[in-house]
């Protein structure tokens, strides 16, 4: 399960890059481990990032630490990241997060803030 190519990973038609649009395969727990996404952040001047995703206390955490080990100003999306278990989610965001320097909201809220 979300292995690339096994069909969870696939981006769903809604959501389709448009020729202008970058897209990076994330392959490492971190998802700037192996790609091109600081080279491709850093030659748009993005010096902020939102995060979402599946595994809240493994992937999204280790992309989280080292977007901001790289000066990256980071918002985890409390209702858009998930984990096995609500209550590790939960702790995440509620105090791990927070306590490394990581803003965390929901994604309404960082919406309405663009």
């Amino acid at each position: 399960m979300f292995h690339e190519g096994s069909g969870e990973t696939d981006i769903i038609p809604q959501l389709a890059p448009r020729p202008e649009d970058v897209v990076i395969t994330k392959r490492r727990t971190s998802a700037f481990v192996g790609t091109e996404r600081e080279l491709v952040l850093r030659a748009h001047h993005v010096e902020s990032i939102a995060l979402t995703g599946a595994a809240t206390s493994e992937m999204v955490a280790g992309t989280l630490y080292d977007a901001l080990d790289r000066d990256y100003r980071a918002t985890a999306l409390s209702d858009a990241c998930a984990d096995a278990e609500a209550d590790v989610h939960d702790f995440f965001m509620e105090r791990i997060f927070p306590a490394r320097g990581a803003r965390v909201m929901a994604a309404g809220s960082w919406l309405g803030e663009l």
